[in-house]
């Protein structure tokens, strides 16, 4: 990817867009012609956007709601040129990875399996989120259907969900496409968490292998698995604990000295695993890094302390009408509590099941408190407090050797915090190892190199942190099943584990 991002040039000349020589006239959302659209239950729905693993567990649990969805394939960088061809100009490379990834795969269909592009529109339809934030949150449905109309899919329908209501949508979706019910919301959040759990796993497990790849092949066996228990209604605990002897097999060599990198920063730029933001991840494990990533979950379990927040910061209003926001009256604030503490008990129960034991759910009040005095808690643009938050957290309680915010070039939401807010924390933690950097969707070879000075970093405090450390005559067998998962002040993985057992480090293993 990195070579083909250096070489390739977009081609914007009229031959390839069509539309260029067109009169200019009134944007319109509606179809120019009336379309005779296919009824929802015949209707195949499109989306994605999320982990690889992620997608196709989404699949799986829309399709045993009986919901005829096919998962997109990953956005590449072929994505992005399609988006910045079909595209306005001037958007985030997440919006041009997304419109770009959907007008890819239907031209696709056209052009491979021979449909046209008018049964496309009809039968055919994309869900993705919706909201009132800034940036892709605010245009975003305006931006595929200006790029589905240009690339000849005029029509293409749109139906969207809000990002910061989760199962709340209301009854403001006229003819909804999709029954927004709160099963359909329950079901999607259960694929959600257990992709995370899976994805937690991975990245612990696969800097450590002793054959390289056997951890994705067994997570590629997990998923399946967990497929087969959705489409089958079957006990998603019973499919995760078979899933923990499947991931027992996997050979470890846990006492390599590796730092751990924590990735957050913009959502899409930081959860996607590919392109989009230069295969980070994949990049920090070659250089002899263990990835920390932010899990979706992350997201939701914002967007309800959002909503708790705003209604905190109402309920003493004298204007009845300002308290207008997503959970209004104390009913609407215990279900809020309740979906809350429903994805920490799911979240718990499929974590022990598998037996990630060393991970929790984010505290979001304690992370308020870390970033309150940095960051107005009522700004709720972008990732809100949590990227302020997750570099203090991670100097106070030691979980990570670096921290890199990854954002789109120019997001203005999370580059504000980076490029702001966040050189008062390091001023104030001067241990914090941090960079901000971000991603243009082409040249890859300034945000390798800048990645690599502060991994060099990295490195060495992983080396300082073991080096004092004991280790016993013999290695116990449990040090290298994934299992074993002690808790104590340490941060590498090697380190973790040579404090749980306290004998001299050779310095053999200081490579």
């Amino acid at each position: 990817m990195n070579a083909a991002c250096s070489r390739t040039k977009l081609d914007q000349s009229p031959t390839e867009l069509s539309y260029a020589n067109q009169k200019r006239s009134q944007w319109r959302e509606s179809p120019a012609q009336t379309i005779a659209y296919a009824p929802k239950e015949e209707t195949i729905f499109l989306s994605g956007g999320m982990t690889l693993l992620q997608d196709r567990l989404v699949e799986s649990a829309l399709r045993s709601h009986g919901i005829r969805y096919d998962a997109l394939p990953n956005p590449d960088f072929a994505s992005f040129q399609t988006g910045k061809a079909f595209g306005n100009k001037g958007q985030c490379n997440p919006t041009y990875f997304t419109v770009g990834n959907l007008v890819k795969y239907l031209q696709k269909l056209h052009e491979e399996q021979g449909l046209s592009k008018e049964e496309i529109v009809r039968t055919y339809a994309c869900v993705t989120m919706g909201g009132c934030g800034p940036c892709r949150f605010g245009m975003y449905i305006t931006e595929y259907k200006k790029a589905l109309r240009d690339a000849g899919f005029d029509g293409f329908r749109i139906t969207s969900f809000e990002h910061d209501k989760g199962i709340f949508q209301g009854e403001a979706i006229e003819e909804a496409l999709i029954d927004f019910t709160p099963a359909f919301f329950i079901t999607l959040i259960k694929a959600v968490i257990i992709g995370d759990i899976l994805n937690i796993l991975g990245y612990q497990m696969r800097p450590y292998e002793t054959e390289r790849g056997s951890t994705d092949a067994t997570l590629r066996q997990c998923r399946d698995l967990i497929s087969e228990a959705f489409l089958s209604k079957h006990s998603l605990l019973r499919a995760m604990w078979r899933c923990r002897g499947i991931l027992e097999k996997v050979a470890l060599d846990r006492l390599q000295i590796k730092p751990k990198v924590m990735v957050m920063g913009e959502f899409w730029a930081a959860m996607t695993e590919g392109d989009g933001n230069y295969n980070l991840h994949r990049f920090l494990e070659a250089e002899g890094a263990e990835c920390i990533p932010q899990p979706i979950i992350n997201r939701l379990m914002l967007s309800i302390w959002e909503a708790e927040y705003r209604q905190r910061s109402s309920q003493d209003l004298p204007d009845q009408k300002a308290r207008s926001i997503d959970f209004s009256g104390a009913k609407s604030r215990a279900l809020a509590k309740l979906a809350k503490h429903a994805v920490k008990l799911h979240f718990g129960l499929y974590a022990k099941a598998i037996g990630l034991h060393n991970y929790d759910m984010p505290d979001i009040d304690k992370l308020a408190s870390y970033s309150s005095a940095y960051y107005t808690l009522e700004c709720d643009g972008g990732e809100g407090h949590l990227e302020v938050a997750h570099l203090i957290e991670s100097v106070k309680e030691n979980l990570a050797h670096l921290v890199i915010s990854v954002k789109p070039f120019g997001c203005m939401p999370s580059s504000g915090i980076s490029d702001g807010i966040q050189s008062l924390v390091t001023n104030r933690y001067p241990q914090a190892n941090f960079l901000a950097v971000e991603t243009s969707g082409e040249g890859a070879a300034n945000f390798y190199s800048r990645v690599q000075m502060v991994l060099f970093k990295a490195k060495q405090s992983a080396k300082e942190e073991c080096k004092a450390l004991p280790l016993p005559d013999t290695i116990p067998p449990r040090i290298n099943r994934y299992l074993y998962q002690p808790r104590n002040q340490k941060t590498g993985t090697a380190a973790k584990l040579l404090y749980s057992i306290r004998r001299p480090f050779p310095s053999s293993l200081m490579i």
